[in-house]
């Protein structure tokens, strides 16, 4: 078991006050060492903490005072101190199969550990899951979770994760919902594996069988140039135009049986099939806005101003990405950039602010929602959809976009504009394939993925903008 590092002390914190330093390495908590962050958090939540440490090779024992409800102030270089519980499927439709070689090895990480998807929205499909765990997410409130169903038939399943506990892990999926764990679920729909009747199949089975799920998402099969399976392709607009319809038609199924819509469509759906979103009213609460669903009708309603509650906020949901104190920001936690001055209105100015002319770059798909939501506001702003030629495929969101793809598009514009760039395709300040922004050949400024901060980056302009998703779907195709 790895001992956790401490990488930053809070100023004036109780771990501060005691004398925790920066590289510390925590041997005990109270004499014991936890497992993970969560039990971290539960050990350290008391007012009193003997805290043991290694310094360098000197073990210390730094004894920490704090008020009820003070953080204690440390965070650490890991989510868990054992170690990650990897995936023992063997998907056809898995992306990290997908990917090329020679990227960040963290990459390549195929986890299935049910306390990664408590603190950052991990999908687990429950195939390693046991009954000390369930017993600890019961007792220790664990919840929400994030599980991959595919298919609720156990055969389907089974082939889909080529698994055979996967006929029969599901019976976990139920013994968290009757315990009362507040459980999301997800569909990777693969065209001609669980699509059409195979989904009716499913999205009837999560009726009669896990109606208590807080939603699901249906999500289209991600296919890049790497892959290798030849069951497994994109799919065709009618294709996607049946999946809408099928959703649809369940959505109202649910509401009258449950009184919620529970199952929804990813946006790509709607971009590939041509047809207007639904109302952002339709989504409920939009837990799965980071999975892809209701992301557009999100988008649109911060960049018209349009108040969206505090359960929901400018920056979009939380979604499924949890925090814990102490806990390191990692996956789509992780900061997307380094540190940096920025710029105003939110934006960090990477290497100067052109004065001429406006263009936004984003993916393919990103392009075809964001065009007629700023052409009747901003007519003078260029929306440029960057093909992914990286991943290729069917790779056409903006969070997928590398530096080789933007730095050939960019290097045909020109000089002295302004280039506007979503901080979604960066983690710590890098593109997937390891570059940076400070690699490609023209200015450019990277704004928050959110509507709110796309508008201040572009210039406050009156009135309120309306209805402008409605079209988006329309004029994807």
């Amino acid at each position: 078991m790895a001992l956790p590092r401490v990488v930053a002390v809070a100023p004036g914190s109780p771990a501060d006050r005691a004398g925790v330093l920066p590289g510390d390495e925590i041997v005990a908590l109270d004499g014991q060492l936890p497992r993970d962050i969560i039990e971290y958090q539960l050990w350290a939540d008391q007012e009193r903490l003997s805290l043991d440490v290694n310094r360098g090779g000197i073990e210390l024992s730094v004894q920490v005072a704090r008020n009820a409800g003070e953080p204690l102030g440390l965070e650490v270089d890991a989510a868990l101190f054992d170690r990650v519980r990897t995936c023992d499927n063997h998907c056809e439709f898995c992306f990290i199969h997908q990917l090329p070689k020679g990227m960040r090895k963290s990459l390549y990480v195929r986890d299935d550990d049910y306390r990664l998807s408590f603190l950052y929205g991990n999908f687990t499909t429950l195939t390693r899951f046991t009954e000390a765990d369930l017993e600890r997410v019961v007792t220790e409130g664990l919840s929400p979770l994030f599980v991959s169903i595919h298919a609720t038939d156990p055969g389907v399943r089974a082939q889909m994760l080529r698994n055979r506990r996967g006929a029969t892990s599901l019976r976990w999926l139920r013994a968290l919902l009757d315990a009362g764990t507040e459980v999301h679920g997800q569909v990777v729909v693969c065209p001609q594996v669980n699509d059409g009747d195979v989904l009716e199949a499913t999205l009837a089975g999560v009726l009669e069988e896990y109606p208590e799920l807080a939603s699901v998402a249906c999500v289209p099969l991600g296919v890049s140039r790497f892959n290798r399976e030849a069951g497994m392709r994109p799919h065709t607009p009618g294709e996607a135009v049946a999946t809408v319809e099928l959703v649809e038609q369940w959505q109202q199924i649910f509401l009258q049986c449950l009184g919620r819509r529970l199952v929804y469509a990813a946006d790509e759906y709607y971009l590939m099939a041509g047809r207007a979103f639904p109302a952002l009213e339709t989504y409920g609460a939009i837990a799965q806005h980071d999975n892809g669903v209701g992301m557009v009708r999100m988008f649109e309603a911060a960049f018209a101003g349009r108040e969206l509650g505090e359960e929901l906020g400018e920056k979009g949901p939380s979604g499924f990405f949890r925090s814990l104190e102490g806990a390191p920001a990692l996956g789509y936690r992780a900061p997307r950039l380094p540190p940096s001055r920025p710029g105003p209105h939110g934006v960090v100015l990477l290497r100067g602010r052109p004065t001429r002319g406006t263009t936004v770059l984003t993916g393919e798909y990103g392009a075809r929602a964001l065009s007629p939501m700023l052409s009747p506001w901003y007519p003078e702003v260029e929306v440029m959809a960057v093909r992914n030629d990286f991943f290729g495929g069917n790779t056409a969101v903006a969070g997928l976009l590398t530096g080789p793809d933007l730095a050939r598009e960019l290097s045909r514009l020109p000089v002295g504009r302004r280039y506007l760039l979503p901080d979604n395709c960066l983690s710590g300040g890098r593109f997937l394939d390891g570059s940076t922004p400070g690699d490609l050949p023209r200015h450019v400024e990277v704004v928050p993925a959110n509507g709110a901060s796309l508008r201040r980056a572009l210039g406050e302009r009156p009135g309120t903008v309306t209805s402008v998703a409605a079209v988006a779907g329309r004029e994807a195709l």
